[in-house]
C-alpha cells in the first residue's frame, strides 16, 4: 500500500505537477460552474452556448493529451450530469477531443491563439455534430437542425476566448 501511494505521489507531483493539476482542476470548476449557472440560462432562438468542448480543447493543448483527456473526463462526467438529455454523450466526447486536440499541439500545430480557436471550432463543431446525430438515432432528422447546429456553434465560439487566457496562462506546458 505504501508502495502504491509512493507511485501516486511520484506520478502527480513528478511528471505534472501538483499545483498544475490542482489548477486543472480549478479551471475545471470554474467552467462548470459558468456553464451550468450562467449560459445554461441565456438561450437565443432556443440554443444556449457551450464552452466546455473548448475548456476540453484547452486542457489538450495544454495539460498535454493523455492528461488533458484524463481531466477532460472527469469535466464530461460531471457535465453529462448537469445535462439531463445527455446520458454519456460528454462523458466519452471531452477525452476525445483532449486527447486530439493534444495530439495536434504535440506535432503539428502550435499553442498560440488562433491554433486553439480553429482546434475549438472544430470541438463546437463536433460537439453539436454527435449532439444532433444523437437526436436523429432517437427520433428522426429534421431540416431544422442544420441552423440549430450552427447557431450553437456560432453562439459558443465567442466564448471560446474566454476559456483560451486561463488555460494559456495557468495551464503552460
Amino acid at each position: 500500500m505504501e508502495r502504491l501511494a509512493a507511485w501516486i505521489e511520484k506520478l502527480l507531483f513528478s511528471r505534472l505537477g501538483g499545483k498544475k493539476l490542482l489548477r486543472g482542476l480549478l479551471y475545471i470548476f470554474l467552467a462548470l460552474l459558468a456553464q451550468t449557472m450562467v449560459l445554461n440560462r441565456v438561450r437565443i432562438l432556443g440554443v444556449c452556448p457551450l464552452v466546455l468542448p473548448a475548456v476540453a480543447v484547452a486542457l489538450g493543448m495544454f495539460h498535454g493529451a493523455s492528461w488533458g483527456a484524463l481531466l477532460s473526463l472527469a469535466m464530461g462526467f460531471f457535465a453529462d450530469m448537469a445535462f439531463v438529455e445527455n446520458s454519456v454523450t460528454f462523458t466519452l466526447l471531452f477525452p476525445l477531443l483532449a486527447f486530439g486536440a493534444g495530439f495536434l499541439a504535440q506535432f503539428y500545430i502550435n499553442r498560440r491563439f488562433f491554433a486553439y480557436m480553429g482546434a475549438a471550432l472544430l470541438g463546437l463543431l463536433a460537439t453539436g455534430l454527435v449532439q444532433m446525430l444523437l437526436v436523429v438515432a432517437k427520433d428522426s432528422f429534421a431540416l431544422v437542425m442544420l441552423p440549430t447546429l450552427a447557431l450553437q456553434t456560432l453562439w459558443s465560439f465567442p466564448l471560446a476566448v474566454l476559456a483560451y487566457y486561463p488555460a494559456a496562462h495557468w495551464l503552460k506546458p
